[in-house]
């Protein structure tokens, strides 16, 4: 029996829950799911992925921080289509998406956290409380997100952890003077990659301090941070004002991350939350070794001096520090690395993360959740 399936998301910008949502869709046998995307605000690049995997996708143009008239369009929405599932990802969508959903009586339905929100306030919670009484199951990547939730009322039994999943790949490979070339550094220069979105989350001011301390101990490293965001003219002029491009080099967005990761040394990531970095997951499966920030999403992916190094949130020194040993020791560079890949490979694949779904979706709608069903 094919069950109609439909997957609610903001937008499909080059994030990481709108990857897995991608790649979730994108996978699930025809012959069990008709499976339909519902963007809430916005198309996005990742919309590529589902169109060549002929998926439907529709667009409901909220145009507001509140706006009641695109909740009236999903509920007609849903009307329309009748799913037997409706599952919904990220702050926006969980809110239009879910109770839009509970109003036109769709049989099941399930959130999506993915990472820990500092920037939430009492309403956001309340609204989140409210709707995760009217949902069977709400799925997250990490067991840091389930536990922040629950600190702030909402039941732990009711998250159920999926980790992402990687897809194997394989780039185009370059050499490193051409990866050097690419990036406007110099070739004898050790690299160190931070990779994401320029914004406050990411706290890459402790990256370009660390890059600075780290550049003053050895005089050969480049921290290169890889990524577009609205930090961005103010990281320029903060890296300007306490050191310089050879030091630490802001190189925009670039589609060619997985041909020069190969060619890093280390890799950063200074985040003050997080789900799952799809960022330290590709840099992991490319086997670097990772220096990440003392957070849940963190520390679910890197174990702490068995596959990379754990240090405290917002430590630039301890960044510059635990990646000077790295550089200076080269086979214990190679085991983490080493050590990193094997968990990517074995622990973090897109079929166990599909596998998961299925199962979740297959247990809820035959009506077998230990939560029964939603309230009404």
């Amino acid at each position: 029996m094919t069950r109609r399936l439909c997957l609610v998301i903001p937008t499909l910008d080059r994030g990481g829950a709108e990857k897995q949502l991608c790649l979730l869709a994108a996978g699930l046998p025809k012959d069990q799911w008709d499976t339909h995307v519902v963007l809430l605000t916005r198309d996005g690049p990742r919309r590529a992925m589902l169109d060549a995997a002929e998926i439907p996708v529709t667009l409901i143009g909220k145009r507001f921080k509140a706006d009641p008239t695109a909740y009236l369009r999903l509920k007609r929405y849903f009307r329309q289509l009748r799913p037997d599932i409706v599952h919904t990802w990220i702050f926006a969508a969980n809110s239009y998406g879910r109770a839009a959903a509970h109003a036109v009586g769709v049989p099941t339905i399930i959130g999506s956290e993915r990472c820990v929100d500092l920037w939430k306030t009492s309403r956001h919670f309340a609204i989140d409380r409210y709707l995760a009484r009217r949902s069977q199951a709400i799925t997250t990547n990490s067991c840091g997100v389930r536990d922040f939730y629950a600190q702030h009322g909402i039941a732990a039994e009711r998250f159920r952890i999926i980790p992402n999943g990687i897809e194997p790949q394989s780039y185009p490979a370059v050499s490193r003077e051409e990866a050097c070339r690419r990036l406007g550094v110099d070739a004898d220069r050790r690299l160190v990659f931070a990779v994401g979105r320029l914004w406050p989350q990411k706290r890459y001011r402790d990256l370009i301090w660390g890059g600075e301390m780290l550049g003053l101990m050895r005089g050969d490293t480049t921290l290169v941070i890889i990524g577009e965001g609205p930090q961005r003219s103010e990281l320029m002029r903060y890296r300007d004002a306490v050191t310089n491009s050879q030091r630490v080099s802001l190189a925009g967005q670039r589609s060619d991350v997985g041909s020069l990761l190969p060619h890093a040394d280390a890799f950063w990531i200074g985040s003050e939350y997080e789900g799952q970095s799809n960022s330290v997951m590709e840099a992991m499966q490319a086997g670097l070794p990772v220096v990440a920030s003392d957070i849940p999403g963190n520390r679910d992916l890197v174990l702490d001096e068995q596959t990379g190094w754990i240090v405290p949130l917002g430590d630039a020194a301890a960044f510059a520090q635990t990646t000077n040993t790295i550089l200076n020791d080269a086979d214990l560079a190679h085991r983490m690395g080493q050590a990193a890949k094997q968990r990517i490979a074995t622990e973090f694949t897109v079929q166990n993360m599909r596998d998961r779904h299925q199962q979740l979706y297959n247990e809820l709608s035959s009506g077998n959740s230990p939560s029964g069903k939603s309230e009404s």
